[in-house]
């Protein structure tokens, strides 16, 4: 069951006159949209464009895109600079977004972006376990298999996009 986020009734299923059905709250009178996470994933790119850094985290033995989510009253490029500051950092001057992918098993639209760093100095947070500048054809070997990061990366590569399939 899914409740009202702003008074907690629960919800039910009302028809909507250009929407189809939607979940309603009756106590408010409001239409509730099924909602969604928001994050932000960065290809980061060193001053001279011509490395990339990828990360490790959690204890994993791969390495991933530096990301995290948007925090409510965000911009997604606010919240890119903002991932980077904290997690490696690092101040941004370059942001561009890259492609967006909704993310099914975190229920997570994932907007991805090429975030250019001012320089090279890196300090971890903690939440980073390792980073590593690689080169291009390098992080193409050493990012993570059949995720989105993979296809996040090489999508920037080649402007194109191949997604992974997920099972719900």
């Amino acid at each position: 069951m899914s409740y009202c986020q702003e008074c907690g009734t629960q919800l039910i299923m009302k028809e909507h006159p250009t929407e189809g059905t939607v979940p309603f709250c009756p106590a408010c009178g409001e239409y509730r949209w099924p909602g969604f996470n928001t994050a932000v994933s960065m290809v980061v790119l060193n001053h001279s464009k011509d490395r990339v850094l990828l990360i490790r985290q959690y204890g994993r033995p791969f390495y991933v895109l530096v990301a995290g989510y948007v925090n409510k009253g965000e911009d997604a490029e606010d919240a890119v600079a903002r991932e980077i500051r904290e997690e490696i950092g690092a101040e941004v001057s370059e942001i561009r977004f890259n492609h967006s992918r909704y993310f099914p098993p975190s229920n997570t639209l994932m907007l991805n972006f090429m975030a250019v760093l001012k320089d090279e100095e890196l300090h971890t947070n903690g939440e980073v376990d390792d980073f590593k500048w690689f080169s291009f054809e390098d992080a193409r070997k050493n990012i993570k298999p059949c995720s989105l990061a993979e296809a996040f990366l090489n999508g920037f590569f080649e402007k194109t996009y191949t997604w992974p399939e997920y099972k719900t």
